[in-house]
């Protein structure tokens, strides 16, 4: 057998190999269980820690997945030699004297081929060196390692994907805030843009410098924050109908459609749009139209009566205003001006008013629509102020006749074009009925706009988008076929292509659908302690590291196992956070601070008195105006 004194970077030596799966026996000279390599000192055979094993000219590296008796080969567990002083090694790459390491295995170990540690040195070949590699940014450093900064490869973490994944608690939000204001480095990467979809709007204070931001209702004192603006006609005609008229028959969608289609095509004869014609303009077509007028249409068609000839009755005959149609109605006359007392407000949604049936002979209109209850959910969507973002986008409003102030160009400027590299979509005040679809009309939006922007500087090809979707099992998940789900498995799927990366991040990644998980090339995987979860983890990861999941409930706060694509050997990483100051704003209430006076960085808590005399009468202000900022005592 071969020396093994005096060698300490020697483990074993390898004693059955089954595919990437190798039986090693531990030097048995090896007295304790730590060895120093040029004055460093290291664990010997830590599960997840990494090995190499040289053939030749060739050095093949490996990680520890089981250590003890339940690494020994089965058909020799009564009778090894060595008590239990067995390692299992899962290989995962290879490397060429002095060469650059690569994934994959050309070559095999044979039996008593020795085992060596890696050594920092070995690490630090492996996993690269940032100024030497553009490409690469740090993240943190490896754990056990602090002089080895942990790098990834930005090509792979965009556009194959990736997924953060962790219980609360185990730092995914700073996790995401510290490798996105890595990614928005001026000096390094003067054109990347970032999306990010907040559903809880905790990323304005971490990213405030960096990022513009888009909320429901922005603070006005805060220069960073604009109003969030998604202008209704800019979606398809399903995703409308799902947000206005929801759920109606076959006849009734057929005749909205057609009726929008004619109120698109008369912007169009108005204004010309470049890049279609009025042949090929269809009801999905991005043109403005003005849905109050589409409404107060609908209302006089199906609640209009109309008197039988000859019986005397006092109406008034009013031809259809729009000019979508010619209508007669019956307004209620007032006896004193013999006019109209309502014919229709459109802009403010006040309906007409009718004459009231009585022992007159009147018929209603012969259009069999079956849309009264949808049409009055659609008119108290109009006038709840929760709606304003689609309903009132700003200058994208059209007035009656579909003009708007500005069109879709300025607006994909302020999200995927501006001066700054992060935009911010703040979700945070948007109805919960609707965020699903809300959600999946965005990245419809941005998806679609790339797409046909694949040839130009602005599109994705050139300039890639990262998109972050945060507490992405909320409506990603497999219990709802939403539209946020659908869109995202298309982006996944072929996103890539366009210069479209996803990044997931959840709590719950048993709950988000298996397909979308499947298509991630680089995962983040924090503190997970839910067996489900793992499980699901350890389902979609590759390189046979199914075993290293086993660690993940142990994993301290902001620590992260990554795995995939983006780094060339999964990394047990300390994620460098951000300062605190510039931290997402996810924390927990406390309770009760460790600290107290000036020494407290929260405010509050049940050890701080109350201020005298709170005012209820603002909890109801703020309630009742959904919006959480005072109109007089605006906070920066």
């Amino acid at each position: 057998m071969k020396n093994l004194f005096n060698r300490p970077t020697l483990l074993g030596t390898v004693q059955d190999v089954k595919g990437t799966s190798v039986s090693v026996t531990l030097n048995n000279n090896q007295l304790t269980g730590l060895t120093f390599v040029e004055g460093e000192g290291y664990r010997v055979g830590q599960v997840g820690s990494f090995v190499k094993i040289p053939i030749g000219y060739l050095d093949l590296f490996g990680i520890i997945s089981q250590v003890g008796a339940s690494a020994v080969p089965e058909n020799i567990a009564d009778k090894e030699p060595y008590g239990y002083r067995w390692l299992t090694i899962q290989l995962i790459g290879e490397s060429y004297k002095k060469g650059s390491f690569q994934r994959g295995i050309s070559q095999y170990p044979t039996i008593d081929d020795e085992v060596h540690l890696v050594s920092e040195e070995d690490l630090a070949g492996i996993y690269g060196e940032q100024q030497k590699q553009h490409h690469l940014v740090r993240i943190g450093h490896i754990a056990g390692a602090e002089s080895i900064d942990a790098l990834v490869d930005i090509n792979k973490l965009v556009t194959r994907h990736s997924a953060i994944v962790g219980s609360t608690g185990s730092g995914k939000s700073t996790t995401v805030a510290g490798l996105l204001s890595s990614l928005s480095d001026e000096t390094r990467f003067p054109s990347s843009r970032m999306l990010i979809l907040d559903v809880h709007g905790e990323y304005g204070n971490a990213l405030k410098d960096k990022a513009n931001i888009f909320k429901i209702n922005p603070d006005p004192r805060n220069k960073s924050e604009r109003h969030l603006h998604i202008p209704f006609w800019a979606m398809s005609f399903d995703e409308l109908l799902s947000i206005t008229f929801g759920d109606i028959d076959e006849t009734n969608k057929g005749f909205i459609l057609e009726k929008i289609t004619e109120l698109k095509r008369k912007t169009f004869r108005k204004n010309q749009f470049s890049g279609i014609s009025e042949q090929n303009l269809t009801v999905d077509t991005p043109i403005p139209f003005s849905i109050r007028r589409l409404w107060l249409y609908l209302h006089r068609l199906i609640h209009a009566t109309h008197p039988v000839p000859g019986t005397g009755q006092k109406f008034c005959n009013i031809t259809d205003d729009f000019n979508v149609a010619n209508t007669t109605e019956a307004f209620l006359i007032n006896e004193a001006t013999n006019l109209p007392f309502q014919t229709g407000d459109a802009e403010n949604i006040i309906p007409p008013v009718y004459q009231v049936q009585k022992d007159k002979q009147i018929y209603l209109s012969a259009i069999n629509l079956n849309i009264r209850r949808p049409l009055e959910g659609l008119a108290a969507k109009l006038k709840d102020p929760r709606y304003d973002f689609l309903f009132k986008p700003g200058s994208w409003t059209p007035d009656l006749d579909g003009n708007t102030r500005e069109d879709l160009s300025t607006l994909m400027r302020s999200w995927i074009g501006s001066e700054k590299r992060i935009t911010i979509l703040d979700l945070s005040g948007i109805p919960l009925p609707i965020m699903n679809d809300i959600i999946g009309i965005l990245l419809r939006i941005l998806y679609d706009a790339l797409f046909w922007a694949r040839k130009l500087s602005q599109g994705g090809k050139e300039r890639p988008l990262l998109v972050v979707m945060e507490e992405a099992h909320s409506y990603l998940n497999n219990n709802a076929e939403g539209r946020a789900s659908s869109i995202v498995q298309r982006i996944v799927k072929e996103g890539r292509k366009y210069g479209i990366g996803a990044m997931i991040v959840s709590q719950r990644p048993a709950e988000i659908n298996s397909t979308i998980l499947s298509q991630c090339g680089t995962f983040f995987a924090l503190r997970l302690c839910n067996h489900s979860d793992r499980s699901h983890i350890t389902g979609v990861i590759s390189d046979n590291l199914e075993s290293l999941t086993s660690m993940l409930p142990v994993l301290r706060t902001g620590e992260a196992l990554i795995l995939g694509e983006a780094v060339k050997l999964p990394m047990r990483t300390i994620i460098e956070p951000p300062p605190k100051n510039k931290r997402p704003d996810s924390q927990d209430p406390i309770v009760c601070d460790e600290v107290t006076g000036e020494l407290s960085m929260h405010p509050g808590g049940w050890n701080i008195g109350m201020e005298p005399n709170p005012n209820y009468d603002e909890l109801m202000l703020v309630w009742r105006q959904q919006n959480p900022t005072l109109p007089h005592i605006q906070k920066k």
